[in-house]
């Protein structure tokens, strides 16, 4: 069982940065993936950026990309998410991730492939 508790959101104005923490519990099996997810209101939840957690490489969704950078810190168990130019349409709950079972690139932003999952972290930017 893992437990995953997300830090750091809050209220910004546009063009503003945040910086999103992760935290997991202890865990002894593999792990292949961590990401991050939002969910605004009405919308259904969507993939934004996910690390492997074995060799680090990084996957972006395009409406973040050069914007958000998605990062780890293995000996604290604990995924970050910096977030910067943030912008209103980026306003949503957001989610960490962690997948246990290995899977196709193609699906890394797909809820289904995660088992674990925080209990999310309010982010608003206002313009």
């Amino acid at each position: 069982q893992v437990q995953l508790v997300e830090s750091g959101g809050g209220s910004v104005q546009a063009g503003g940065s945040l910086r999103l923490s992760c935290a997991a519990s202890e865990y002894t099996g593999r792990r292949y993936f961590g990401g991050w997810f939002r969910q605004a209101p009405g919308k259904e939840r969507e993939g934004v950026a996910v690390i492997d957690t074995r060799v680090g490489s990084t996957y972006y969704a395009d409406s973040v990309k050069g914007r958000f950078t998605i990062s780890q810190d293995n000996a604290e168990n604990t995924l970050y998410l910096q977030m910067n130019m943030l912008k209103p349409e980026d306003t949503a709950m957001y989610y960490c991730a962690a997948a246990t079972r290995p899977t196709y690139t193609s699906y890394l932003f797909l809820v289904g492939a995660y088992d674990y999952w925080g209990q999310g972290t309010q982010v608003t930017v206002s313009s």
